[in-house]
């Protein structure tokens, strides 16, 4: 039997919401370990470079405090890697960061920033940590990923999210395919796969039959509705989608 599809639930929003009005409440840390006593696998943590939710010493506080995997979501910049390098997650996810955006617009520009990708991929994998590059599901990027030696790529499924979302049910079948021969792909490549952004309960499990998927990254729904029924429920919802999901490969 394959192996559990993988849950790392993001907590950035709850930081989020403690930043809005300051003070220490509510506590991310708190969030993190509900959400491993709930069946989460892992965390994930965005430290943003303008720190608009996580903070650094969130990021601290997790890793000491939160016996489950941390996976570090970074900029490819030098400060960032100076502080994945002390606090020494289990991942960290390179992602694009614009100062602008409300949240993280697409993949990586693997190809077209592979002299500042490059070594950074290098320096983490050196000092232990596994690398995830977010990207595209398409084939460039992807082979691009394999000739860097990460050992992970998280396929955006924003786009295809975006078109479930308005309805445009012609759009969203081209992106799935699209995710679909990217996964496959990147398993051939022997890249472990793992897929995030914009997922509810619906859209998880169907990205969840694809047979290479390992693991999933979502935070900003879950932690909305937790906040209709509680993260524990919420999180025990997510892991029987997914569940359901996985149970179709072989159907």
């Amino acid at each position: 039997m394959a192996e559990t599809i993988r849950l790392g639930v993001n907590i950035d929003h709850v930081a989020t919401v403690r930043n809005a009005r300051g003070g220490a409440h509510p506590d991310p840390v708190r969030f993190a370990r509900l959400a491993v006593e709930a069946g989460a696998d892992g965390i994930t943590a965005h430290l943003r470079e303008d720190r608009r939710h996580i903070r650094d010493a969130d990021m601290d506080a997790i890793r000491a405090e939160i016996a489950a995997p941390l996976n570090f979501e970074m900029a490819a910049t030098p400060e960032m890697l100076a502080i994945a390098l002390r606090v020494k997650p289990n991942a960290a996810c390179l992602v694009p960061e614009k100062r602008e955006e409300r949240t993280t617009e697409g993949g990586l520009d693997v190809i077209g920033q592979k002299a500042t990708v490059a070594p950074v991929v290098k320096e983490l994998t050196a000092a232990g940590v596994r690398v995830s590059l977010f990207v595209e599901p398409d084939e460039g990027a992807l082979e691009q990923a394999a000739l860097m030696g990460a050992a992970i790529v998280e396929l955006h499924t924003g786009s295809w999210c975006d078109a479930l979302a308005a309805g445009e049910t012609e759009r969203a079948v081209r992106e799935f395919e699209r995710l679909r021969a990217g996964a496959t792909l990147a398993a051939s490549l022997g890249l472990e796969v793992h897929a995030g952004h914009g997922l509810d309960y619906a859209s998880a499990e169907r990205i969840a039959e694809l047979p290479e998927i390992v693991e999933l990254n979502i935070g900003h729904f879950l932690i909305g509705e937790a906040i209709a029924v509680g993260l524990g429920e919420t999180i025990r919802e997510m892991k029987a989608a997914i569940a359901r999901g996985q149970g179709r490969r072989s159907a």
